[in-house]
C-alpha cells in the first residue's frame, strides 16, 4: 500500500514539474489578420486583430479567423506538450490505467 502511495506521490511530482516547464512555453499564430498567443497552460495571453476586420460586414470572417488561430495554437502547444512529456520519460506505468 505504501508503495502505491509513493508511486502516486512521484506521479504528482512529475505532473507539477511538467506543468512548471510548460508554463514557460508559448506559441503565436497568425491567421487572416488575427494573431493569437497562447501559453503552456492553454491560456490566451494576447490577441491582436487587424483593424480592417473590425467592421460589421466582416464579423463572420473575424469569428472564423479567431477560431482557426485558436485551433492552430492548440495543435502547436499539444505538440510541445508531447515533446516535453517524452523528454521527461513519458508517463509511468500506473496500475489499473495501462
Amino acid at each position: 500500500m505504501f508503495n502505491k502511495l509513493k508511486q502516486f506521490k512521484d506521479i504528482r511530482s512529475q505532473a507539477k514539474d511538467l506543468q512548471n516547464k510548460l508554463s514557460e512555453e508559448s506559441v503565436s499564430v497568425n491567421n487572416n489578420g488575427v494573431t493569437l498567443t497562447m501559453d503552456g497552460n492553454l491560456k490566451i495571453i494576447k490577441l491582436d486583430i487587424e483593424s480592417s476586420l473590425l467592421t460589421p460586414e466582416k464579423k463572420n470572417k473575424l469569428e472564423n479567423a479567431i477560431k482557426d488561430a485558436y485551433d492552430d495554437a492548440m495543435k502547436k502547444m499539444q505538440r510541445i506538450m508531447a515533446m516535453k512529456m517524452r523528454e521527461m520519460g513519458g508517463l509511468p506505468n500506473i496500475p489499473g490505467i495501462s
